[in-house]
């Protein structure tokens, strides 16, 4: 049985820690709060934007749409986006994972390259023999602080521009998609070429009408839906971090209530004991200076 003084520096111990997560969990809840209205006001807009280029992409011949010429995927680009800090459960294993899984099952025998937004995923994919992409961009964990669509669009273009330039065939976004606080969806989302929607491809596209013309739709849409799409995707990646880190530090605090409850009931009965065996003592010697 430890001593008193061990459980008792065990109790401490445990008794910060639960200090600490309970007061990470109220941060993420005050974050997550401002993070979640951002992404459900953002969905909408980023919805049907994306609904309008599939069927404005359908509608496009191989000379006119840039971003939606179809080659044989010989070299892929993985965007992997994850947090910059841990202690939010399987947060970044799940994305990292799918990444990883998809590039087995999907692009063996393709070229692999990998643009990792967030800490945690480039720190990963540094260890694999696959190459960083674009390192003219510099650190790119840098978005999550004070993110916004103005520091997120020169990435989307520079991805844009090398997929223009035959520089990858195929480019692949990787993220969490956010649910709810205890929900984060694993989402593999192609991003570029922009691929029609199966009705849109089936001739039961909406019949729009270009004002202007449809060439200048294509240079301001197209291009434009790319960076809202790849924003969106930080945005629900930021949501969902903080979602998976309250659930996280909820149980965290939890579980260290629990193990107080035990360690006192522990400390209690050491304690008991102690006093017991000191009463004994005291008897057994008065016992002793009577006979």
């Amino acid at each position: 049985m430890p001593s008193l003084k061990e459980v008792r520096n065990r109790i401490t111990s445990v008794s910060s820690t639960q200090q600490i997560t309970s007061a990470m969990k109220m941060v993420s809840a005050a974050k997550l709060r401002r993070a979640q209205d951002a992404v459900t006001q953002m969905r909408p807009y980023a919805q049907k934007l994306r609904e309008i280029l599939e069927n404005l992409s359908a509608s496009l011949d191989s000379s006119e749409g840039v971003y939606s010429r179809k080659r044989d995927v010989k070299k892929v680009l993985v965007v992997v986006i994850t947090s910059n800090r841990g202690l939010c459960g399987g947060f970044n294993s799940s994305v990292i994972k799918r990444a990883v899984l998809d590039i087995r099952e999907n692009f063996s025998n393709a070229q692999v390259s990998y643009l990792a937004i967030g800490k945690k995923g480039g720190d990963f994919f540094r260890k694999t023999k696959y190459t960083a992409a674009f390192p003219e961009l510099g650190n790119l964990n840098v978005l999550f602080d004070g993110m916004n669509y103005l520091k997120t669009a020169p990435v989307a273009e520079r991805i844009m521009k090398s997929f223009a330039d035959g520089e990858f065939d195929k480019v692949v976004l990787y993220y969490n998609q956010f649910k709810n606080a205890a929900v984060q969806i694993t989402q593999a989302e192609a991003f570029l070429p922009v691929i029609p929607t199966q009705g849109a491809s089936k001739g039961s596209k909406a019949d729009y009408i270009y004002e202007p013309r449809k060439e200048e739709i294509v240079q301001d849409l197209i291009p434009r839906s790319l960076k809202t799409q790849l924003y969106k995707g930080l945005l629900d990646s930021f949501a969902s971090e903080h979602g998976a880190r309250m659930t996280a530090m909820h149980k965290a605090t939890d579980n260290a209530k629990d193990l107080l409850k035990a360690l006192r009931i522990s400390y209690n009965k050491a304690r008991q004991t102690a006093i017991t065996n000191e009463i004994l003592e005291i008897v057994g010697g008065a016992e002793a200076l009577k006979g």
